[in-house]
């Protein structure tokens, strides 16, 4: 279908372009922006007049739970929620029932990922076999069935020789392994950052230590393997400095913080619900400065979700007894949007942190617009609002931002030319 959006506030981070300008598009893709080719007809016009077209949001920590967990959510209403808050492009994780760490479960998700149609998936293989951290995974094979990384999430080794040894592996096939680093045995047992409020709520808490003990020895060993290595999930303002050190020796490292730790700190436990517990935890005040500070220098490129929808009953047992995660990808756009009207960063460095950055760290193609590419983009009002909860589409409900009033609204949601959302 060919399609103009005309008067749009066009902005893409890659080449420095913030313009009024028109788009059009034929076959999926941008065949012009300005004036359009010369024969070129529209089946179908967006007047696009106080909004704002860019490139599709890149989320790399989306979690579909398809397969197996299909009572927190679906390859379907989870591309659909994402859609809804301007993402085009996600990762998911390889936490699924069977794990994703043979060939035949990376063809499932992407083919029901297509049939979908809401949002392109690229799918994270796991690093070792069933996620346990003894044997290394079918590496290639995830590969070459569409795997664009491999990790082992919360799931640490337990012998870092044979981390080590999959790190040696990978490198040699250019993989790009990413790392959520947290002490096994330090955040043992842990619900909460180890620090004033868990003691005065009597929690079990997990200590600084917990990240960066771990993500000391999984730089030393990045800079040993020469591995391509993505660090995800950050919490802390020290190990945001880890990241910044290692960048500055030349090390192949880039990292990604999650939205609510960028928003929310362990404060928010003091009465104890339940849709404030995450892993790794919320952390303090002075964290989530120190991660925003990180984000705005670009040390970390990177906003994601990781949004992790789980069913009512997940979050109804006592705090300690609940599930840890938070549904938020269909806020994404407008929660990073408090960003901007915080004055932490301006409107195109927000769009750079949610398309371009992410895109690049692990090499994915998308992120950006371009005449001849993919047609991929998110135009939103930034004057509007966005009531969250008003309309829900995921099928975790687990949020706790439901009620609040957002700056921006997602209007269009498109890719390849297609329109997935339209609100």
């Amino acid at each position: 279908m060919t399609l103009s959006i005309l008067g749009a506030r066009v902005i893409d981070p890659t080449s420095g372009l913030d313009q009024l300008s028109d788009l059009h598009i034929d076959a999926g893709k941008i065949v012009a922006i300005g004036a359009a080719p010369a024969g070129f007809k529209a089946a179908r016009t967006l007047e696009a007049n106080g909004l704002v077209a860019a490139p599709g949001l890149v989320d790399l920590s989306v979690a579909l739970r398809e397969p197996g967990y299909s009572r927190k959510g679906s390859i379907a209403s989870e591309t659909r929620a994402a859609a809804a808050g301007g993402v085009t492009s996600l990762c998911c994780p390889p936490h699924t029932k069977p794990v994703l760490d043979v060939s035949a479960v990376a063809e499932l998700i992407l083919d029901r990922a297509r049939e979908a149609g809401h949002s392109k998936v690229f799918p994270i293989g796991a690093l070792s076999k069933g996620l346990e951290g003894e044997q290394l995974a079918e590496l290639i094979a995830l590969r070459d069935a569409g795997c664009v990384a491999f990790g082992n999430g919360l799931k640490s080794f337990g012998n870092t020789r044979t981390l080590c040894r999959a790190l040696e592996y990978a490198a040699t096939f250019d993989l790009t392994v990413i790392f959520h680093s947290q002490d096994r045995d330090l955040a043992q047992g842990g619900l909460a950052h180890e620090g004033a409020m868990a003691s005065f709520l009597g929690l079990p808490g997990i200590p600084e230590t917990a990240e960066t003990v771990a993500l000391a020895r999984d730089l030393l060993l990045v800079e040993q393997t020469g591995v391509r290595a993505h660090f995800s999930q950050l919490t802390s303002a020290r190990g945001a400095e880890l990241i910044e050190q290692a960048q500055a020796r030349g090390l192949p490292v880039t990292a990604d913080v999650a939205l609510y730790q960028l928003i929310l700190t362990d404060q928010a436990l003091a009465d104890f619900s339940s849709l404030y517990h995450v892993q790794p935890p919320l952390r303090t005040q002075a964290d989530r400065d120190g991660l925003r500070a990180a984000l705005k220098s670009g040390v970390i490129q990177a906003i994601s979700s990781h949004h992790q929808p789980h069913e009512r009953d997940a979050k109804l047992a006592p705090f300690g007894a609940t599930e840890p995660g938070i549904s938020s990808v269909e806020l994404l756009l407008p929660l990073a949007m408090t960003l901007v009207e915080d004055g932490l960063l301006d409107l195109t460095t927000l769009l750079q942190r949610l398309s371009t950055g992410p895109a690049q760290a692990l090499r994915l193609p998308a992120g950006e617009l371009k005449v001849g590419g993919a047609a991929d983009l998110v135009l939103f009002d930034p004057q509007a609002s966005t009531v969250a909860g008003e309309t829900w589409r995921s099928k975790g409900e687990n949020c706790p931002f439901i009620g609040h009033c957002l700056p921006s609204a997602v209007r269009y949601t498109l890719v390849d030319g297609h329109i997935s959302h339209e609100g």
